[in-house]
């Protein structure tokens, strides 16, 4: 990603697809030129945790709401200390926020973090477009940067593809660190940080849990040198494909049989591990609204998402693992997608969805307190 640090909200702007097809709108956020995949988050709040969610590295967002930044910006909803996304594209930017916490506009703070947007287009038929297409690279070029602008699409082209991208090692944390336990201590969690959001080791603080942060790069030694009472692999982007090193460490507990939880990238990790293959999405699952069924209880959840690849594994009974039966513990309603892992004879299971749910919703909450149970059943 390239960028200027000069705000232009009136610079004119153009985003253009790798198939060849562009829009045209104004600059939003810093002027200059960025270069992605595209894809299309469907959530209608929620937007700054969006945006400070690590998952999102190396992705241009598409928001399917039309208007965005009503809410400002403020200091308590960061995912992480920066933004990931590499491009941002809204419709109809809030001109003037309105809340009691918003301490400056979305636009400074696009501008601020060095972020190219744009602003003006017709999201609608630009997410129709990823449907029919699906994700594919794209390119923000705003002021100066449109000169040239035959030699655009080139240059879109020859950016790399999210297929094939090991990006965890990029977003992760390179020191160990530790979120105390809110209120009485009662278990220790290693979590490896692929990509971790900050309300993640929070929801675990809630329930009693001192969590321990560890670089994506952590080994078995780093991880029971805390003496964990349960391991925790968190969210993050990239090809699951390429996250041999993640899928050796999750092999190493399993083998321990320490209770285990992953979300999201730890789904795909999970599967990868149990020998299951992973394929990538023809344009993914983003937002906070999208619908999973839990097959244990046939409960449906309004869940948040932020995935472009899924494990592949049978939907229709247990399959035989090295580590023993595993099943498809849920599904996503809107295309049969595989959203969780469960072990029948280790405490070990998986979603692929964000159960912490800054921005909401909370249906998936209960996941953390089934964390806990694996850990209290191991511990007696």
């Amino acid at each position: 990603m390239m960028t200027t640090s000069t705000r232009g909200a009136k610079a004119p702007a153009v985003l253009v697809l790798e198939d060849g097809r562009s829009f045209r709108g104004r600059a939003y956020g810093a002027v200059g030129e960025t270069f992605g995949e595209a894809v299309f988050s469907t959530g209608m709040t929620g937007y700054q945790e969006t945006l400070t969610d690590p998952s999102y590295h190396r992705q241009v967002v598409v928001m399917t709401a039309p208007h965005i930044g009503n809410t400002g910006v403020n200091d308590e909803d960061p995912e992480s200390k920066r933004i990931w996304v590499s491009g941002y594209v809204v419709r109809d930017p809030a001109r003037t926020p309105s809340n009691w916490r918003s301490v400056r506009t979305l636009d400074e703070e696009l501008s601020a973090q060095g972020v190219v947007g744009i602003s003006g287009v017709d999201t609608r038929a630009l997410t129709r477009h990823l449907r029919e297409r699906g994700a594919m690279r794209v390119g923000i070029f705003s002021g100066d940067a449109i000169a040239g602008e035959a030699a655009l699409l080139e240059r879109v082209r020859s950016a790399p593809e999210m297929k094939g991208a090991d990006l965890s090692g990029e977003v992760a944390t390179t020191e160990r660190y530790v979120v105390p336990a809110i209120g009485t201590k009662r278990f220790t969690v290693a979590a490896i940080d692929l990509g971790i959001k900050g309300m993640t080791p929070h929801r675990m603080a809630e329930r009693g849990i001192e969590v321990h942060v560890l670089p994506a790069d952590a080994t078995p030694e780093d991880v029971y040198a805390v003496e964990p009472d349960g391991v925790f692999f968190s969210n993050g982007p990239g090809d699951p494909a390429t996250a041999d090193r993640p899928v050796a460490l999750m092999r190493a507990v399993l083998e321990r049989k320490t209770p285990l939880f992953g979300i999201c990238f730890g789904n795909q990790i999970l599967g990868r591990a149990l020998g299951f293959g992973t394929f990538k999405l023809k344009y993914g699952h983003r937002g906070i609204n999208q619908p999973v069924q839990d097959r244990s209880t046939g409960k449906v959840e309004v869940t948040a998402h932020n995935h472009g690849f899924a494990v592949d594994a049978p939907l229709d009974a247990p399959s035989d693992t090295p580590y023993g039966r595993a099943e498809v513990s849920h599904v996503c309603l809107n295309d049969n997608v595989v959203e969780g892992l469960r072990l029948l004879d280790r405490p070990a299971f998986s979603v692929q969805y964000h159960p912490e749910a800054a921005a909401g919703p909370h249906d998936a909450a209960y996941l953390f307190d089934r964390f806990v149970s694996l850990m209290e059943g191991q511990r007696a």
